[in-house]
């Protein structure tokens, strides 16, 4: 058990990133705690990816001197999953970034149990 670990510490090191993660996301009330945890739970899934996709042994798969056998290069796949999730995290990242301005200037906090209290009492006013 612990050699298989030792073996693949980084998808060990990668399911532990997750895990912080999604701990974060959710047991944090704090918005900028949970962009947090969301930013290291992308972390931890990109680790993944990309040690799933390299091989030892084998190059980047760009063919020189004459090399096309499938088995001399690694998978490029993963790697163009790892760019277009990292494109689509900083996006979503800075979404809710500026979500979470919007509601820091509306109710002056980012706790979402007071920011749920606040709006309940700006809907029953109205």
């Amino acid at each position: 058990m612990i050699g298989n670990l030792l073996a693949n510490y980084v998808e060990a090191g990668a399911i532990i990133l997750f895990g912080i993660g999604f701990t974060m996301l959710l047991f944090h009330k704090n918005l900028i705690k949970k962009l947090i945890g969301m930013n290291i739970m992308d972390t931890g899934v990109f680790l993944f990816l990309a040690s799933m996709g390299y091989i030892s042994g084998r190059k980047a798969p760009i063919i020189t001197g004459g090399v096309t056998e499938m088995e001399a290069y690694i998978n490029p796949v993963p790697a163009g999953l790892v760019l277009t999730g990292i494109v689509v995290s900083v996006s979503v990242t800075a979404v809710m970034l500026s979500l979470s301005v919007r509601l820091y200037k509306r109710y002056h906090t980012l706790d979402l149990d007071d920011v749920y209290a606040l709006s309940e009492h700006i809907t029953d006013h109205r």
